[in-house]
């Protein structure tokens, strides 16, 4: 099938909130609080309707029956992944805490936001796979990466209970809901279905606006100057990506890949740096001008970068 053309469509319309989000913030005709609205929205109602409303849809007792193997081939993949990246890191900065940002961001991309709005518009028939597939990549931030290399708090112990109570959140209490009434059968009524598409569909849009924003709220002074951030955002936007491209490739030489697999993977690890390196260390009052570029230069990069890993994608697929 030709992707290029609905692959770019969809960067575009996208990137016209990213964009629209950082010239609101820019111009400071949003309220301070905006971001903050706008991320509770997001995580509390928006998000979560559209995982409760694919679940219904899509949940079966196929998909149960392989949901496993999803969840350990994501985990496996993800602590991988981990372990290349920390080597790699230390040779990109000197700082001990600017390679804990570079770590996050080489190894946790921005597959919630962003990664669901492309995967959701590009290949819809994979979404429920690609949420059940990112949730190990979801325990690893709550349990390990945001204590560990965005909090940098060695002082402060943080037992596991706490740690993991960040996990049963509304999108994975609307996901556990979805899948009770999509492997059951039961059939909501009409309106509530539709408040629940409705809510869905606002994710996308609300989700790169709160990106754009975001951006438009922070200081680049200098930031963009470090050659790192664009190492960091050339490894994480086209070598991961590609890398694994190859490795799909040589492998179907001899064994018959899933779909789902070369998809879901490729998907996660095309998407630019995500934002957490930004928010979290600013509620610790740390210093964010390298995390920001990072963020501002791979988001812009990945309007090209990401067609062209899809297109690639499309090839192997095919």
């Amino acid at each position: 099938m030709d992707i290029l053309s609905p692959t770019i469509n969809q960067m575009i319309f996208l990137f016209a909130f990213i964009v629209l989000g950082f010239i609101l913030a820019k111009i400071k005709k949003l309220p301070k609080e905006a971001a903050t609205i706008l991320s509770k929205l997001e995580n509390m109602i928006f998000i979560p309707c559209l995982v409760m409303g694919t679940f219904i849809k899509n949940f079966t007792v196929s998909t149960l029956s392989s949901a496993w193997k999803i969840l350990l081939f994501s985990l496996v993949l993800e602590i991988a992944i981990i372990f290349i990246t920390i080597p790699i890191c230390k040779l990109c900065a000197k700082d001990r805490f600017t390679q804990k940002i570079y770590t996050y961001g080489l190894g946790f991309g921005n597959f919630g936001f962003m990664g669901n709005a492309i995967v959701l518009a590009i290949f819809p028939l994979f979404f429920t796979d690609y949420i059940i597939f990112t949730l190990p990549l979801w325990t690893l931030i709550y349990v390990w990466a945001v204590p560990a290399l965005l909090m940098d708090t060695p002082e402060e112990k943080t037992s596991l209970k706490s740690r993991l109570k960040p996990l049963i959140n509304p999108m994975f209490i609307c996901m556990i809901i979805g899948m009770i009434i999509g492997i059951s059968g039961l059939t909501l009524p009409e309106k509530i279905v539709e408040v629940i598409t409705v809510s869905g569909d606002c994710m996308s849009p609300i989700a790169m606006l709160l990106t754009g924003i975001t951006l438009g709220s922070i200081s680049l002074s200098g930031t963009l100057k470090r050659k790192s951030i664009y190492v960091v955002t050339v490894l994480r936007l086209l070598v991961y990506p590609l890398v694994a491209l190859g490795i799909f490739a040589l492998l179907s030489i001899w064994f018959e890949i899933p779909a789902v697999y070369v998809v879901c993977t490729v998907c996660a690890l095309a998407m630019p740096l995500g934002l957490n390196t930004i928010v979290v260390p600013a509620a610790y009052g740390k210093d964010t001008s390298t995390a920001a570029g990072m963020a501002l230069v791979s988001h812009l990069a990945s309007i090209a970068t990401i067609p062209v890993i899809f297109v690639l994608l499309d090839m192997i697929l095919a």
